[in-house]
């Protein structure tokens, strides 16, 4: 009876590994767990390393920013399919040395976040571009290393790309912002936040170029005047978010058009940034019949 009972147990390792265990069980737990259930014997180890060469997504931000290199290295060292890579997470140490093989055996990568990561330099954005030409989604704030000879070359290979964060890439000036424009017309949203260089000639080029743009960010362009703000209100029909906190020459005059379009927009009107102002000077904001 008790041999009966013995034959009938099922361990989890007897499953079927690619068509059950990877495909049907893993996909639902944390990275986290799994890199954790690696240690527990040989076999689990390869299991998981049948798992993470399979893996479409990879984001350290499961993981925590613990991961040693090393790890990171092992963990992607035989996958060849991902689609959606974030190292946001290890922007204290990953390199170009780390990143260029993962981004070399990995060409159907649709997007990619490497915020924050200032010890890259522009080889692994040229490779993104040169390896990954389906890119939709990058994100690249705060990289300083983004300079005009990466965004072409990236603007020349991925014209699909629809969404880009460029916030505090402060080499860029117009020049480069205007020829993305141009070659990625498909573009839904865009930052170029904090930075003084960008001007009203790359916001209009953007503008007349990205007909599809929904979402745009320009806090902290100190150049940005009403007459690109007006520019977008005339040639992005389906914008639904702007943002120009610190924009200090955009006035309510370009913003009132999008307003009416129930664009969102994060600076209030001006009516309603004096209510708030004179209930912190006053202690409670007065009635006031807008209607009027």
């Amino acid at each position: 009876m008790d041999a009966e009972k013995e034959c009938c147990k099922c361990h989890l390792l007897d499953l079927p590994w690619e068509d059950v265990l990877v495909t049907h069980i893993f996909c639902y737990l944390p990275l986290r767990q799994l890199v954790r259930l690696q240690r527990v014997s040989k076999q689990f180890y390869a299991l998981i390393q049948v798992y993470l060469a399979n893996c479409r997504t990879f984001d350290l931000t499961q993981i925590g920013p613990s991961l040693p290199k090393e790890a990171f290295c092992n963990i992607l060292r035989d996958n060849k399919v991902l689609q959606n890579l974030s190292v946001q997470n290890c922007s204290d140490w990953v390199t170009d040395t780390e990143l260029l093989p993962v981004i070399g055996q990995n060409q159907h990568l649709l997007r990619v976040d490497m915020r924050g990561c200032d010890r890259l330099t522009r080889h692994s954005l040229v490779a993104v571009s040169l390896s990954c030409t389906h890119l939709q989604h990058l994100g690249l704030a705060h990289c300083e290393w983004v300079d005009s000879l990466s965004i072409r070359s990236l603007a020349d290979h991925c014209g699909g790309l629809r969404s880009i964060d460029l916030t505090a890439c402060r080499q860029l000036k117009d020049e480069a912002i205007c020829y993305l424009s141009k070659k990625c017309l498909k573009m839904r949203s865009l930052s170029v936040a904090v930075n003084a260089n960008i001007t009203d000639v790359s916001v209009e080029e953007v503008a007349k170029n990205c007909r599809e743009l929904e979402q745009l960010d320009l806090t902290g362009c100190l150049r940005v005047r009403n007459d690109s703000i007006r520019t977008v209100a005339e040639y992005c029909p389906k914008l639904q978010s702007l943002k120009v906190n610190h924009c200090h020459n955009v006035t309510e005059s370009s913003l009132d058009p999008l307003r009416k379009r129930n664009v969102e927009i994060d600076v209030a009107p001006p009516l309603q940034r004096a209510l708030v102002l004179l209930q912190d000077v006053v202690g409670f904001a007065p009635f006031i019949n807008l209607q009027i």
